[in-house]
């Protein structure tokens, strides 16, 4: 039973880690996916495939190799120097999402609550400063509340979707986008993501006992955000091309639900910035960890407090300008993913710790928190 919820909670986080507030909104599946039409539903199954094969194949070299850090694995697939450089290109580039995000919270509360954006801001620092002291199992918490969740909302969303005009549209959806647009898209959007996602899932493979529960993980984890995307574009195209005037299209399919649905869709697209948030800064965390001569309990308030300063300005065109060169090398990084060997497996029962010690994923907080 113990394996059984540690794999469910690899999957939740593995899914919570890619699945942000752009996914819930709705953006990145109708720029990455919807809008090509008929091809949408084959390009969704092979990003699906896509998650399943190289999120588990990182996680298990991750665990192979000891990688503490996304750093660890960089240096693994690129070597010392590049590795490195590779890495602090992606701190940053984490951090920046990072303060959007925080900041995506504080409108929620000033828009939609009517409280003030600072109160937003806040409150989340707070929730997850207290949640970080748990270590990574309260990055597997908060993601095995919020995944389920979101889970939910997708199967009620399909199911309110069967009864309305056009229901057949997603198959048989005319584009006037490139076919070759339509085919790299699954690869751009994997590997960014993935780019992103390696802050939280080379320290959960790291400190996860056993590898056959990364590989159902992952398995499990690639296969849910394959139905997320599914659910998401079944709706969408039901209103195409009408939906495409709305910043946040999926709250366009919200509104139509009822009141209730859009009280919880909201509550979800703050939860998913939320978790998203939580897991970047502690996988952020445990890199400068090993970087910077600082007490580790420092490192967690300095970053939210980074996070917190620059969510008070406008630095959206500085990241829209390493966004592209962050999708490049996240393209880079997945050809050197798929090419990487699989390291020889360690002993089973645990991945290898200082001295040759087992380490679960029950004790990732202390372990982690026990490094200077």
């Amino acid at each position: 039973m113990k394996s059984h919820i540690r794999v469910l909670q690899i999957a939740f986080t593995y899914i919570g880690t890619i699945v942000g507030a752009g996914f819930a909104t709705g953006q990145e599946i109708l720029r990455f996916f919807t809008r090509y039409g008929h091809w949408a539903v084959l390009t969704i199954l092979l990003s699906a495939v896509l998650f399943i094969w190289l999120g588990t194949k990182m996680m298990i070299i991750a665990r192979r190799i000891a990688a503490e850090s996304y750093e660890d694995f960089n240096r693994h697939l690129f070597g010392e120097r590049t590795g490195s450089a590779i890495s602090l290109f992606t701190m940053f580039i984490l951090i920046g999402v990072n303060s959007i995000m925080l900041a995506g919270a504080g409108a929620i509360f000033e828009e939609h609550l009517g409280l003030p954006y600072q109160a937003g801001l806040l409150i989340t620092i707070l929730g997850s400063y207290f949640l970080l002291k748990r270590g990574m199992s309260g990055v597997l918490q908060i993601n095995s509340l919020v995944v389920p969740l979101m889970l939910s909302l997708s199967l009620i969303i399909i199911f309110n979707t069967f009864g309305l005009p056009g229901v057949e549209r997603f198959l048989f959806l005319q584009t006037d986008e490139s076919t070759v647009g339509a085919w790299l898209s699954p690869a751009l959007y994997t590997a960014f993501n993935l780019g992103m996602a390696q802050a939280v899932l080379v320290p959960l493979a790291r400190h996860t006992a056993e590898e056959k529960e990364l590989v159902r993980g992952g398995i499990l984890g690639g296969a849910g955000i394959g139905f997320m995307l599914l659910s998401a574009h079944f709706a969408m195209s039901s209103q195409m091309p009408g939906i495409l005037q709305y910043e946040i299209p999926m709250g366009s399919i919200a509104v139509r639900l009822g009141p209730l649905v859009q009280i919880i869709y909201l509550l979800l697209i703050f939860l998913e910035i939320f978790s998203t948030f939580v897991a970047s800064i502690y996988g952020v965390g445990v890199q400068l960890r090993q970087r910077l001569p600082v007490a580790s309990a420092l490192i967690t308030p300095l970053l939210m407090l980074i996070c917190y300063l620059l969510s008070q300005f406008g630095f959206s065109s500085l990241l829209g300008i390493c966004y592209p060169i962050f999708g490049a090398l996240s393209l880079v990084w997945v050809i050197m993913l798929v090419r990487a060997p699989l390291s020889p497996p360690p002993r089973e029962g645990g991945s290898p710790g200082p001295g040759g010690k087992s380490i679960t994923v029950a004790a990732a907080g202390a372990d982690v928190r026990s490094r200077k």
